[in-house]
């Protein structure tokens, strides 16, 4: 199925590895120019390796927002504009509710939430000069199902399902999209930090979090990172033109809740 999308061009957020990563790499093969970007340049340099030839990386923190109107600019500047928005982000501080510092809360806000607000409100003009755009948030499936080890995100990304709704009818108009992917749990380097506190907190290892954690999914397995990466490439794609304001789960059918 040609996705309709070959020379668009897809700015994709902390994308050196992980589901960020895997989803540059879909929109890639889709034909797509990409902006990635990270913290740090030595993983953006392997990772636009891998990636294709059409992509350019930038050095950027996702909480700082004159790096993220620098990312625009320049993605602007070298790839001639913005199609696709892809925002994604590693996930805030994990621990019980009483463990999380007022410090670790506004670190969560600035690099779940905000960046979020940002970064659309930066490509949010270009798009709309153009007449089409398509907008993914990268969530979980804790903004359906709060998780009490991940209260930051559990709170945050529920305020982005909100948010996926207002900017979807702000821009519908537009040409504009504006979604929202909740991934189950995901074999990521995430994942793996989460089955360590898992384990501690219960006294096994983590290998057995791991495989715990799996037993509670009805498909029995963990998604990979490519799987979400296709859910997104799909929002992105022309024929997803009437598809708009969904807060879509990608978790295996973990997720019990009909809302």
């Amino acid at each position: 199925m040609d996705l309709g999308i070959s020379g668009k061009v897809a700015m994709v957020a902390a994308s050196t590895k992980g589901i960020g990563f895997a989803i540059a790499r879909q929109l890639a093969m889709e034909g797509c120019k990409v902006s990635i970007c990270a913290r740090h340049e030595e993983s953006l340099e392997a990772a636009a390796s891998a990636i294709g030839d059409d992509t350019r990386s930038y050095v950027v923190d996702v909480s700082n927002s004159e790096d993220l109107t620098w990312w625009v600019e320049q993605t602007v500047q070298d790839l001639g504009g913005v199609d696709i928005l892809v925002t994604n982000t590693g996930g805030p501080a994990a621990g019980t509710i009483d463990q999380i510092t007022d410090e670790q809360w506004q670190a969560g806000f600035d690099s779940t939430l905000m960046n979020v607000v940002r970064l659309v409100g930066g490509v949010q003009p270009i798009m709309a000069e153009r007449g089409w755009g398509r907008i993914v948030h990268i969530t979980s499936l804790v903004a359906k199902e709060p998780s009490r080890v991940l209260p930051i995100s559990s709170t945050l990304r529920a305020g982005i399902m909100a948010l996926t709704r207002i900017q979807a009818t702000e821009f519908a108009a537009q040409g504009i999209t504006v979604n929202s992917v909740l991934p189950g749990h995901t074999l990521t380097d995430r994942q793996h930090h989460l089955s360590e506190v898992r384990a501690q907190r219960e006294g096994i290892s983590p290998a057995e979090a791991l495989a715990r954690q799996a037993e509670e999914i009805p498909m029995k397995r963990m998604a990979t990172p490519d799987e979400i990466g296709a859910a997104v490439a799909f929002l992105c794609c022309e024929q997803a033109a009437y598809i708009t304001g969904v807060n879509l789960l990608v978790d295996g059918g973990l997720t019990k809740g009909l809302a």
